[in-house]
This record gives C-alpha cells, sequence and structure tokens, in this order.
C-alpha cells in the first residue's frame, strides 16, 4: 500500500487567537470571526498556521479586503497580503476565500456567512502569508509574446480594426490576470511547469482572434505540443473561479479548433 504523507513542516496547524475587537461605547457591533493563513518564510521551520481575528464589521468597510486592512492596521501589523486598486481592476487582492478563488476586494463580507478562512491561491508557493509566487506564471504569460505582432509596413496613424472585429476580444482582454483560474484548474496544479493554464491561454486566444495581428502560425505553432495547451480536459473550474466572468475554457476550446483547421 502505498503511504502518501505531507512534507515536513507542511501541516497547517491551529494559530495565534487574537483578542476580539472591543467594541466602543454607543455604536454598533457586528462581530465577525476571519481564519488567515499565516507562514513566514524567516522561520521556515515553523509550520503554517491558521490566526483567529475577531473584528466589528460595523466599523470597517464591506468587503473582505476591508477587513483584512482593519485587521493589519489595528490589530496585528505583521499580517501580509497584496493589494491595489480596490475596484478589481489590477488582480493583486486574489485569494482563496470560504474555499472559492477570488478577489479580496470584490467579495463582501455578508456574501459569507459564518466564519470567514482565507488563505493563499492554491498551489503555488507562498512568498509569505497571503503572498503567494507569481513568478512561473508570469513567465509563461511572457513565452506568449503578449504584444502585437505585424509583418506589413506600420501605417502612419495607427492600426484600423471594424467593429465587428473589435467585438471579437470582448470576453478576452478584460481578463486582469489575478491567477484565480489557473489556481483552481488541477491539470495546472499538476503540470505546471509544461502546462500554460487558462488566464495564459485566454490570452493567447486574444492575440489569435486580433484582426490586427499577423504571427498567427507562429502562435499556433508554438502551442501546438503535448502540453502547452492540451493538458486542458474542460474541467471548467476556471469559468467558476474567474472574478470576472470570463471563460478561459471557451478560448481554450477555439485554439484547439484553430489547430485542427491548420
Amino acid at each position: 500500500m502505498v503511504e502518501i504523507a505531507l512534507p515536513q513542516n507542511a501541516r497547517v496547524q491551529k494559530g495565534i487567537t487574537h483578542a476580539p475587537e472591543k467594541q466602543a461605547e454607543g455604536t454598533d457591533y457586528a462581530p465577525r470571526r476571519l481564519h488567515i493563513y499565516r507562514w513566514n518564510p524567516d522561520t521556515p521551520d515553523e509550520n503554517p498556521r491558521m490566526d483567529c481575528y475577531t473584528i466589528n464589521a460595523e466599523s470597517c468597510g464591506p468587503m473582505v479586503l476591508d477587513a483584512l486592512i482593519k485587521i493589519k492596521n489595528e490589530i496585528d501589523a505583521t499580517l501580509t497580503f497584496r493589494r491595489s486598486c480596490r475596484e478589481g481592476i489590477c488582480g493583486s487582492c486574489a485569494m482563496n476565500i470560504d474555499g472559492q478563488n477570488t478577489l479580496a476586494c470584490t467579495k463582501g463580507l455578508d456574501e459569507i456567512k459564518g466564519d470567514i478562512h482565507i488563505r493563499p491561491l492554491p498551489h503555488l508557493s507562498v512568498v509569505k502569508d497571503l503572498v503567494p509566487d507569481l513568478s512561473n506564471f508570469y513567465k509563461q504569460y511572457e513565452s506568449i509574446q503578449p504584444w502585437l505582432q505585424t509583418k506589413t509596413e506600420t501605417p502612419n496613424d495607427e492600426w484600423k480594426q471594424t467593429t465587428k472585429a473589435r467585438e471579437k476580444l470582448d470576453g478576452l482582454y478584460e481578463c486582469i490576470l489575478c491567477a484565480c483560474c489557473s489556481t483552481s484548474c488541477p491539470s495546472y496544479w499538476w503540470n505546471e511547469e509544461k502546462y500554460l493554464g487558462p488566464a495564459v491561454l485566454l490570452q493567447a486566444y486574444r492575440w489569435l482572434t486580433d484582426s490586427r495581428d499577423e504571427a498567427t502560425e507562429e502562435r499556433l505553432a508554438a502551442l501546438d505540443d503535448p502540453f502547452s495547451l492540451y493538458r486542458c480536459h474542460t474541467i471548467m473550474n476556471c469559468a467558476k473561479a474567474c472574478p470576472k466572468s470570463l471563460s478561459p475554457a471557451k478560448a481554450i476550446a477555439e485554439i484547439k479548433k484553430m489547430l485542427v483547421k491548420g
């Protein structure tokens, strides 16, 4: 019988339970308890842990990101996470909230019943706490050469595109590279070094379908191997996880069709 065990120091343990936030006299009090993944690279021999914080949801904004900022500012300054725009545009605050990959800035506290469990995006190495290492993800994005490539002479003013041709980019250009879809994909978990994953393949199709781009043959040839594209098994986790309601699975299917048609 095969025995499968977690690597040493990989098991997540129960962490610190911080004292609940005190209620100010004469104010409304809506306690919310958050269990947050913690790991410090400065103490690599220590197991990761889930720390518990209880805050007054009436004294912060409505989103999970607001709660995290409140905890960092008022309870535990060592808590580490990424954030920037707070508008669901930059993708910086992508994390696993209540078992679902999503953006902390667009996930409402009122969407979650009971305790809130927050972990970094799954599968990726952790830099610290809720910050995943996206180095390989960005390297894969770079590999598809995500810029307009042309062979004809550059026009004096701009590369023109019809309204109908422009509409083909809808559902593609909105991707914010948050990695929620790729890190929800079992195929990506198993083959992250070779399989490009849903997010990068969505971006690849964005350029394949752009009427102004003239490197279609080269782009398709780069994807035509056993791993870059064909590790997708249409599990559809990517479409479910996308905070922008895009469908990477559909884009991947379109790339496969383009390769079959030649």
